[in-house]
């Protein structure tokens, strides 16, 4: 691994450090941080309880154990904990390095290798429930909105210009390099989709033209069940979006039931980002860890829910339609949202 990118922009440090003599090895403290903090602030610091974190662990402890012992290796628990207080800061590794006892270089290494496995989870815990039953009569509800069984959007997760001949691809509408990240949530704001790999600068739509949830929806593996999203996605038959300019009742009532289910998903983005502010700051680190950082942070937010850890500074947001989403007309889109309006929003009135 090129100790370029694991200082990340230090650029200075490490050309000085070249023509200096080499320092002696020295093997600093580490903390004991089950020890030294109580549970709320062991919280506070890393974002999980006690008992959410020794669960994490259990589950990769042999996947980012080291292979020697020699030489005061660094053990998996502090491996855990030196990426968890990452994602709590999202500020420079020399930072976590120094607050845990170790090089910068060793902390990027461990970033690396303790996202790459949590991210590895994924199969297990970001993924839809077998039985939809309790997420529909979950979203229903919030509004009232028939058949959901999940609320999509994107966010953008801030990264530094990966340089090269593409960087300007990750440059989204807002002058930022960014990822656009795709996320399917339920009522409980837990994510049960989520796509990680698109520059900043693609529309949302492609991005879910390029999902696999798309073809799930399209082969019917949740039968005649709906997603909802904004203006920025096609409105079809599976995938429901806000009309444009409602002028009925029904056609009122239905804008307001499907623009409140779908704050779910702005929600969980406050929530996510609130959990772990890595998401919200510029991630420093190179392009190829950026997306199993991502990954791993959606797979610690669902084990936090499911733990029943309380959220951090939870902060709901009101969506507001963008100004440069048109909507995108689909014929049997609109059947079904116009059947839906005169049979069963009609009948709400």
């Amino acid at each position: 691994m090129d100790l370029f990118e694991c200082l990340e922009d230090e650029s200075d440090y490490y050309f000085a450090s070249l023509s200096r003599p080499r320092k002696r090895r020295e093997i600093r403290t580490r903390m004991e941080h089950f020890e030294n903090y109580d549970d709320e602030e062991f919280r506070c610091r890393f974002r999980l309880t006690k008992s959410s974190v020794n669960y994490v662990l259990s589950l990769i402890e042999d996947d980012i154990r080291t292979t020697t012992n020699l030489n005061s290796a660094i053990s998996p628990v502090n491996r855990l904990l030196l990426t968890l207080r990452y994602y709590a800061t999202g500020c420079f590794l020399r930072a976590v390095a120094d607050l845990s006892g170790v090089s910068a270089a060793s902390a990027c290494r461990i970033v690396a290798e303790v996202s790459l496995a949590i991210a590895n989870l994924r199969t297990e815990f970001v993924k839809f429930p077998s039985n939809l039953q309790s997420v529909i009569h979950g979203f229903y509800s919030i509004a009232r909105f028939p058949r959901v069984i999940g609320v999509i959007d994107c966010t953008h997760i801030t990264i530094k210009s990966p340089g090269g001949d593409n960087a300007e691809y990750y440059r989204d509408r807002h002058g930022n390099f960014s990822m656009n990240v795709q996320t399917v949530v339920d009522h409980e704001l837990k994510i049960m989709d989520v796509v990680a790999r698109w520059p900043g600068s693609c529309h949302d739509q492609t991005v879910f033209n390029n999902s696999r949830v798309k073809q799930r929806l399209l082969n019917r593996e949740f039968n005649n069940n709906l997603i909802l999203g904004d203006r920025g996605y096609e409105n079809t038959s599976y995938l429901l979006t806000p009309l444009y300019n409602p002028s009925s009742p029904q056609e009122r009532l239905y804008n307001e039931s499907q623009i409140s289910t779908r704050n779910v998903v702005e929600r969980s983005y406050g929530v996510w980002k609130s959990r772990f502010p890595v998401l919200s700051k510029k991630i420093t680190l190179h392009i190829s860890k950026v997306q199993s950082i991502i990954v791993a942070c959606a797979v610690l937010q669902n084990i936090a829910i499911m733990s029943g850890d309380k959220h951090f500074n939870e902060d709901s947001q009101h969506i507001e339609e963008d100004p440069q989403h048109n909507e995108i007309e689909n014929a049997s889109g609109n059947d079904v949202r116009s059947m839906l309006i005169s049979e069963y929003f009609a009948s709400l009135l």
